[in-house]
């Protein structure tokens, strides 16, 4: 049987000595690092071994959330002269994406139906990621060379998570594995409301106690965002800073979209803070009015004639804004200038939600105006609203659970994927100066 196999290989071979693809029915494998589970946000290298020389192959992904729904990827490659393919050294020839992208096969996953966020609901489960590779580069599926299934957590080994409910505090408080206390942080994210716990998780794994809120949405919490208490806030902070195992006399603060006003609104009014992330936010109360003892924050102002849809039917909010500093009085804005610790906003220039840039430059001529430190400020360029911890598909749209409207959100798949690996690092290195002391990383260009 040998010598057959060794015959017809030698009769398929081309005048310079290649063998042809008929005669590479070997297995390719496919090898990963780290192998079997890891973290969400951390990088995988993918490479494929047992491969013919330069043969042409087909890189799918595919993942099932845990309502059933379908995200996939492709890419076509091909194997160098030792029938090896490396991700991380082998540019991508067409498919979802092109060009070097050692974790493209993730990041330009598209939900099989339309305007589906691939978010993470139940952070105690991985994501299993099911890799395959396909002989050729043809429309159709070629044959099946190799197959594996590459699970992403979203807790390290040793991360803890306890369900809080704590007087009205409704949440799930995440510890890291070193016995602490560590540096503690409230993650809030925007209008669709609910429980967000895959971020909180996240960064727990990277030395901190992370409280992710819920405030609407959410058990016994109000169903529509109508009005805001800020002190339910406030027991959340008192939560924290009375926690054994969170390290005081402060903690920090995270926000996206609509939870980054609330998070301004806090920094500006509740003792107890002193480093606050903003992600693609308005500088002014939005949405509902702010209540705080006898005070009132009205919501900014809005046209609502300004709405715009897009060609393909995608409604954006962009216009619909009113200039903070253009209304009356300025009521609607958020004296930030009576916050203790400093900002860091993370901006997106192509959001199509917020004026994200603008808001941040006013929020930095305001607190210089008061005579206080100008907040870091980072502008991704082609990134839109959503910005997730790394790897997760950019959203650049989907069905907004509250308004049940396809909104467009804004970005370009390639450039977003980079700013949230960058962003995420930048976030951890915020908060680790100013709560932990340690250095800065250096910011990488986008």
């Amino acid at each position: 049987m040998k010598s057959w196999a060794l015959w017809l290989g030698t009769l398929l071979m081309r005048p310079r000595g290649r063998m042809t693809w008929a005669a590479a029915r070997m297995a390719a494998t496919l090898s990963l690092e780290p192998a079997g589970r890891c973290c969400w946000d951390e990088p995988v290298r993918i490479a494929v071994h047992g491969l013919a020389r330069e043969q042409p192959v087909t890189l799918r992904a595919s993942l099932r959330d845990e309502r059933g729904a379908l995200f996939r990827a492709h890419a076509r490659y091909r194997a160098d002269a030792r029938g090896e393919l490396d991700l991380a050294r082998a540019p991508a020839l067409g498919g979802s994406f092109a060009g070097l992208e050692p974790m493209g096969l993730l990041w330009a996953l598209e939900p099989e139906k339309p305007l589906l966020r691939l978010v993470k609901r139940d952070v105690q489960t991985p994501f299993a990621v099911e890799l395959e590779v396909l002989d050729g580069h043809g429309p159709e599926s070629g044959r099946l060379l190799g197959r594996a299934v590459h699970e992403r957590g979203f807790l390290r080994p040793g991360v803890r998570r306890e369900p809080v409910r704590a007087g009205r505090v409704r949440a799930t408080l995440f510890l890291p594995p070193d016995e602490g206390p560590s540096p503690g942080i409230i993650d809030l994210f925007g209008s669709g409301g609910g429980l967000c716990e895959y971020r909180a998780s996240l960064l727990a794994g990277h030395g901190f106690a992370v409280l992710a809120l819920a405030y609407f949405r959410f058990e016994d919490l109000p169903e529509y965002l109508n009005d805001t208490h800020l002190e339910y806030f406030e027991e959340a902070v008192d939560f924290m800073l009375q926690h054994p195992k969170v390290k005081g006399p402060s903690i920090g603060l995270l926000g996206f979209s609509k939870g980054g006003d609330l998070c301004l609104s806090m920094a500006s009014f509740l003792k107890g803070i002193t480093a606050t992330v903003l992600i693609n936010t308005c500088v002014a109360n939005t949405l509902a009015p702010l209540y705080y003892k006898d005070m009132i924050i009205p919501n900014l102002g809005n046209d609502i004639g300004k709405l715009k849809v897009t060609e393909s039917g995608y409604t954006t909010f962009f216009d619909i804004w009113n200039n903070p500093l253009e209304e009356p009085d300025h009521l609607s804005l958020i004296p930030l200038e009576k916050a203790q610790g400093p900002f860091l906003f993370i901006v997106g220039t192509d959001d199509h939600s917020w004026k994200s840039e603008l808001y941040a430059h006013i929020a930095s001529e305001r607190l210089q105006t008061h005579g206080k430190d100008r907040p870091q400020i980072i502008c991704y360029a082609e990134t839109g609203h959503c910005i997730d911890p790394p790897y997760f598909p950019p959203s650049l749209a989907s069905m907004h659970s509250v308004l049940n409207k396809a909104v467009y959100y804004g970005g370009k798949p390639r450039a977003h994927s980079r700013a949230q690996v960058d962003a995420w690092q930048q976030i951890q290195a915020f908060f680790h100066k100013h709560l932990n002391g340690k250095k800065s990383v250096k910011h990488s260009k986008i």
